[in-house]
C-alpha cells in the first residue's frame, strides 16, 4: 500500500470550526461531534466535515449524538461523501476499517449498552485483522482515566482487542485522557479535541501509515 497520513479528532462538541486541521489523506472523527445531537447541530457538522479537503473521511457517532441513534437513515444522507460507520466495516484508501459508536452505559445518553454480555456480543461482531478501529469508547485501562482517577473504558472491548488486532485504534469520550499509547502491537489514540471544560484546544493527532507500520507525527 502507499503511504497515508491520518488526521484524528474526536469530541468536538460543536466547536469544530475552531479546530485547525493539518493536511492529510484520511480524516477520522471518533464521535461526539454535537452537543445534544439536534438536527441542526448534526447537519452543520456534517456539512463542515464533508467539505474538508481530505480525500477520505471516517466518522462514528458518540453518546451526545442522539439523532444518529434515532434516525440513522437521515444521518447517512447528511454524511454523504464520507464513511459514516455505525458498527460496520468499510474499505478506505486501502485500509480495512471498522467503526462503532457503542459504549458502556452512561446515564441516559445515546448508544448505551450494559457491560458484560450485551457489549461483549457487539465486539464479537468486529472481524479480526482490522487495520483501523474507530470507536467512541476507549478500552478499559487505555487512555480512559477520568479526572477523578477512575478507569471507565470498556472492559469487553479490551478483551476483544487481541482477536481484532487493529494496527491503529482511535477513540475519544474521556476528554481528560487525550493522548497516545503504544503497546500490544497497536497504536492507541484518544483524540478528544475538547478538554474537560469543553474547550477545543487539544490538537489533532496525526499518524503516518506505511507498510512499515504506523507512527505518530510530532
Amino acid at each position: 500500500m502507499h503511504d497515508l497520513r491520518l488526521v484524528c479528532i474526536s469530541d468536538t462538541h460543536g466547536h469544530h470550526g475552531h479546530v485547525a486541521l493539518p493536511a492529510g489523506d484520511v480524516l477520522v472523527h471518533a464521535g461526539d461531534f454535537s452537543r445534544r445531537g439536534r438536527l441542526d447541530e448534526v447537519t452543520e457538522f456534517a456539512r463542515w466535515f464533508v467539505d474538508q479537503p481530505h480525500p477520505h473521511k471516517i466518522v462514528v457517532a458518540g453518546n451526545h449524538d442522539f439523532l444518529c441513534e434515532r434516525d440513522p437513515a437521515l444521518v447517512r444522507q447528511l454524511f454523504a461523501g464520507a464513511h459514516y460507520l455505525e458498527h460496520e466495516s468499510a474499505s478506505v484508501a486501502g485500509l480495512t476499517v471498522f467503526g462503532s459508536p457503542w459504549q458502556p452505559w452512561f446515564h441516559d445518553w445515546a448508544f448505551n449498552l450494559r457491560r458484560g454480555a450485551a457489549l461483549a456480543a457487539k465486539w464479537a461482531e468486529v472481524p479480526a485483522g482490522v487495520d483501523l478501529l474507530v470507536t467512541h469508547t476507549p478500552p478499559l485501562g487505555c487512555l480512559d482515566r477520568t479526572a477523578r482517577g477512575e478507569e471507565v473504558g470498556c472492559g469487553d472491548l479490551a478483551a476483544a482487542l487481541p482477536r481484532i488486532a487493529p494496527r491503529v485504534h482511535v477513540f475519544g469520550h474521556i476528554h481528560e485522557a487525550y493522548g497516545t499509547a503504544n503497546g500490544a502491537g497497536r497504536l492507541s489514540i484518544n483524540a478528544s479535541t475538547c478538554t474537560l471544560a469543553y474547550r477545543a484546544v487539544q490538537p489533532p493527532v496525526v499518524v503516518e501509515w506505511s507498510a512499515a507500520g504506523a507512527r505518530l507525527v510530532t
